[in-house]
């Protein structure tokens, strides 16, 4: 790993030459590239620099342990290490990740779709969950989330919960948490404490520009309903609610969590969009011959990509065999540890491919 960080700080030195020529800046594109590849490597050399004082910090508190008598500092020292083994444990990750070269895509927009599936209201509950987690890891990435459509099911939880993020790496962090999501668990209303199996489903759409999609309106039926579900007397009371049916590919969005009609439409459009543009790439990789490494963890709805089980405080991502005993952190947003890793996996297969 060293040897390919002081790889890529020898590349930051020459993109910070490059940048200062003043030819770069004539060519938009060019300079825009290496611009993005600047703020990627800028960002290792952050960490990595990091790294290495918190390393030796390390030291120095095992050193103390060794040589001082007094227990008081013993103490002070050993805490000292618990919190600089955390923060190693950080920053490697985070190294791990940026190891692997950006993408153009890495921070487009995405609609994260969370579907209750076998399970009834465990799997509702579940889902909620779910969406709870990804919120707590939007904020502590500083994205900004936004809900589309939410779809409350009758004893808690939701049947359907769907919503937008934005931010840096986004797509990059998220894009292999669509599959199926297993939750293994003794639901309150269970008398006897037997563990059950309940699953739901995550779909990552990438949100398209409007030049990627085009959506002729005299292709799209718009109906209008009054809302269902929570929000008080007005939602109730009036057609605020859209549902949008695309007609030459049937794809069907619906919104109701806005008052305003208009509101409903402009999000049951986005989501619309982003639809009709997952339909064109999953059939445009289809045809080409490279299927394999297209679709590794692209997330197919029926695929199991990872269990959760509450009893054992553990989850475990399938596809790369990893298995982490902190389910309770994991729930509270703290994803890092599995996003890096599926980043750095599914880069290595594609080297590999």
């Amino acid at each position: 790993m060293e040897e390919k960080i002081q790889q890529l700080l020898f590349r930051l030195h020459e993109v910070e030459e490059a940048l200062g020529q003043p030819d770069s800046v004539a060519d938009q594109k060019s300079y825009r590239l290496l611009a993005q590849e600047h703020a990627h490597l800028s960002e290792l050399r952050e960490a990595w620099d990091e790294l290495q004082a918190v390393q030796k910090e390390f030291a120095e508190a095992k050193s103390l342990i060794a040589t001082e008598n007094d227990p008081e500092l013993q103490q002070m020292a050993r805490d000292e290490i618990i919190r600089l083994e955390a923060r190693k444990e950080t920053l490697n990750q985070k190294i791990q990740t940026l190891l692997v070269p950006p993408d153009p895509r890495d921070s487009r927009n995405i609609i994260l779709e969370i579907r209750a599936g076998t399970g009834g209201e465990e799997a509702a509950l579940f889902a909620a969950d779910c969406a709870r987690m990804y919120r707590n890891y939007a904020d502590s990435k500083g994205w900004k989330a936004e809900v589309l459509s939410a779809s409350p099911a009758e004893l808690g939880g939701y049947k359907e919960y769907i919503f937008s993020l934005s931010g840096q790496f986004v797509f990059r962090l998220m894009q292999f948490e669509a599959g199926g999501h297993r939750v293994q668990r003794v639901p309150d209303t269970e008398t006897q404490g037997r563990v059950h199996t309940s699953a739901v489903t995550v779909a990552v759409l990438m949100e398209p520009s409007e030049e990627e999609v085009h959506i002729d309106e005299k292709d799209l039926k718009i109906d209008t309903y009054r809302s269902s579900g929570a929000g008080g007397q007005h939602v109730n009371t009036t057609d605020s609610a859209v549902r949008i049916t695309h007609l030459p590919t049937g794809t069907v969005v619906a919104c109701q969590d806005e008052r305003s009609q208009h509101k409903n439409r402009d999000k049951a459009m986005r989501l619309l969009s982003a639809k009709i543009a997952e339909e064109q790439r999953r059939k445009s990789e289809q045809e080409m011959a490279s299927l394999r490494s297209t679709q590794v963890g692209s997330g197919d709805r029926s695929e199991r990509i990872r269990t959760y089980n509450f009893p054992q405080n553990r989850v475990t991502d399938h596809r790369i065999d990893l298995t982490l005993y902190k389910l309770d952190r994991i729930m509270e947003g703290d994803l890092d540890e599995l996003t890096g890793a599926l980043v750095s996996h599914f880069y290595q297969e594609k080297l590999k491919e």
